[in-house]
């Protein structure tokens, strides 16, 4: 009853004289902002796609309990820190890499890669297949200083494993009886080979040898098939470069939070929910009692507000940083001003232009971040990418 006064009383308001129906062109002007907001949020997220590489999202944008190779995750936590900024840009090969499952899932030592993700115009650097090497029942019968050639086979145009001429040896070394764990391949000129033919699918095998000795015991088994849990999966890795490089005057190779970046205020959180840091609004420009000088401020790249959090693993998001304030006459050096701007702030100070403005806050610095996600084919991607985060501010 109390809820049926209360719809009653609300309609009766609404249509009351303080109260009128919203008229035909408010609700038309109301719909028009809706749309221009939907049309710029699109074109927004579009260009941000631009920025980092890619045409679309990926297809799937819920992992569930997919869960990347812990190669990935180790390699990732190498190159950048938990913001992704980069700890070292020596590190890594190219600016690109990815891991590939095996696609056959054969109880068998026969790999099928799909590399179709990687565009021809990429630069492939090194490319290693990944195996996990298990302890074998057979290596006991072994002595402990007894080694196997492991040979990698590439098959060509789908030829049956057995037939010799459709073979052809791709990586071979010697690996201890005894010893287990990841064993690593290098197969970079035969990935090279089959990219320039344009081909998608690399099939691959593996034969063991014992040495010294005539058995047909197999004492050396790597893990493959649908038996083995998938943190042991065969994986291919591949190195490679897109050409895509720095277009500013200097990218920095130093941390963000050197003390040579130029000054900056305390890390404050953006006006963005969903974490402790982001509570607190950031401090604003214009709240200023007093016009403060040129320096960088935070800028929070939050990754799950985007909606992006679903097919990115890390990081959830970044401070890109920005700079803002003004370059006031004279230029002191902690303003770090350039010469051309140090004579364009002496012009506007003498007012001898009137065209001549005062230099502008503008980054001197950047550094790259990195990025670890799925790609559509649920390969995992770690990719480096330039100019990212403003490492310091000054006037130019």
């Amino acid at each position: 009853m109390t809820k049926m006064l209360t719809v009653a009383l609300l309609l009766i308001a609404l249509v009351s004289p303080g109260n009128p129906r919203p008229s035909p062109n408010h609700l038309e002007n109301q719909f028009k902002t809706e749309n221009d907001s939907k049309e710029v949020r699109s074109a927004a997220i579009k260009r941000l796609l631009e920025v980092f590489g890619m045409e679309d999202l990926p297809a799937s944008l819920v992992r569930g309990h997919k869960q990347p190779p812990q190669y990935m995750l180790d390699l990732y936590n190498t190159v950048a820190d938990v913001d992704g900024v980069t700890k070292d840009p020596t590190v890594l090969q190219g600016n690109t890499v990815r891991s590939f499952f095996d696609k056959l899932h054969s109880e068998q030592i026969e790999f099928l890669f799909n590399l179709s993700s990687v565009a021809r115009s990429e630069k492939v650097l090194t490319a290693e297949l990944h195996l996990f090497k298990l302890r074998a029942q057979e290596a006991l019968t072994f002595n402990r200083h007894h080694f196997c050639q492991v040979s990698i086979f590439q098959v060509v145009d789908g030829s049956k494993t057995d037939n010799p001429q459709g073979k052809k040896l791709v990586s071979s070394r010697l690996i201890p009886i005894h010893s287990n764990g990841w064993e690593v391949f290098t197969i970079t000129q035969a990935v090279r080979t089959w990219m320039l033919d344009e081909r998608s699918d690399l099939s691959l095998m593996v034969s063991v040898q014992p040495l010294g000795s005539a058995t047909d015991l197999k004492p050396v088994r790597f893990a493959s098939g649908q038996s083995h849990h998938h943190s042991k999966q065969p994986m291919m890795v591949l190195f490679t470069d897109d050409s895509r490089r720095a277009t500013s005057p200097e990218t920095a190779q130093r941390r963000p939070e050197d003390s040579s970046a130029g000054p900056s205020l305390p890390l404050t959180s953006l006006t963005l929910p969903s974490s402790e840091r982001r509570h607190t609004r950031s401090l604003d420009y214009d709240d200023l009692p007093e016009k403060l000088p040129c320096q960088r401020m935070p800028l929070y790249v939050d990754f799950e507000e985007i909606g992006w959090s679903g097919w990115i693993v890390s990081p959830r998001g970044y401070n890109a940083y920005h700079c803002k304030g003004f370059c006031p006459f004279p230029l002191g050096q902690n303003m770090r001003p350039t010469n051309h701007a140090t004579v364009q702030s002496i012009i506007n100070a003498l007012k001898l232009s009137k065209t001549v403005e005062t230099p502008c806050c503008v980054p001197d610095k950047l550094f790259s971040i990195n990025l670890l996600y799925f790609d559509d084919d649920e390969n995992v991607v770690l990719k480096q990418y330039d100019d990212m985060v403003a490492g310091s501010c000054g006037c130019h």
